[in-house]
């Protein structure tokens, strides 16, 4: 978090506790205990200033009293870029998920079907409320309470990411079936292998590319573009070179041998 304020991972470490109990739960208990964490953050979104914290003249860029114990709680559980309320709910579809035998493509069939219906639905249902709303509601609150992005995590933006989600997944099994012998295929299995150290990789070796060259804000969509897929070569290469020598990516060795 000290050098990258979109950080994940310490979030990661309330979801992987919180996970830690649920890990022997029936699913039907992870599910409901999901609606609720989903349904708890739709009433805090509505109830408590979903601003507070945030800079004035640069919201969702500053976060001004993050390094105290109630800006940090806040940040963590209501209002940062990944709350627990409700991005718990994520983390605990993909138990559910990997507890699913992805391997029969009857179970697949039916989870692409339902998600494409889902993601229609919501989109559709998001449009809907959004025109209905703009009678009684200025434009910036009819958003607040009906868009799908992710600021602020809504019931909607849940449940429209969770089946595109799904469909990505779905359809990269797919492709990684047909295509399976072939090295494309094979260097991104290699390079998701090491997603750890390239999550790291991103915010210390790229975004400082961009700080050292002073190209980090104010660039233009091509130039963002270039620079994006470039890494991502590169980061594909250093991958399966890293992959033929060691078993495992080296931020992955280290967690391996602390919760081994």
């Amino acid at each position: 978090m000290t050098g990258w304020t979109g950080d994940i991972l310490h979030y990661y470490g309330v979801y992987m506790l919180i996970a830690s109990f649920l890990i022997v739960a029936s699913t039907k208990l992870i599910v409901m205990l999901s609606s609720l964490f989903l349904l708890l953050s739709q009433i805090l979104q509505v109830t408590i200033d979903y601003m507070k914290g945030w800079h004035p003249e640069q919201p969702f860029m500053e976060y001004l009293d993050f390094w105290t114990i109630e800006g940090f709680i806040r940040n963590l559980l209501f209002n940062g870029y990944h709350p627990v309320f409700p991005w718990i709910c994520f983390f605990s579809l993909g138990m559910i998920l990997g507890r699913l035998d992805l391997s029969k493509k009857v179970v697949r069939k039916k989870m692409l079907v339902i998600s494409v219906f889902l993601l229609i639905l919501t989109e559709l249902l998001s449009k809907v409320l959004l025109r209905l709303s703009l009678s009684i509601l200025d434009v910036n609150s009819a958003e607040f309470l009906f868009q799908t992005g992710p600021i602020p995590p809504n019931i909607l933006y849940i449940l429209s990411n969770s089946s595109s989600a799904i469909i990505v997944i779905v359809s990269s099994i797919y492709i990684a079936e047909k295509f399976a012998g072939h090295w494309f295929t094979k260097s991104l299995i290699k390079t998701g292998q090491l997603t750890l150290t390239h999550y790291v990789s991103h915010v210390f070796i790229g975004i400082g590319i961009l700080v050292l060259l002073n190209r980090l804000e104010n660039q233009t969509l091509a130039f963002s573009l270039i620079f994006t897929i470039l890494f991502f070569v590169v980061s594909i290469l250093l991958s399966v070179l890293w992959s033929s020598k060691f078993k495992r990516g080296p931020i992955e060795w280290v967690m391996r041998k602390i919760t081994n």
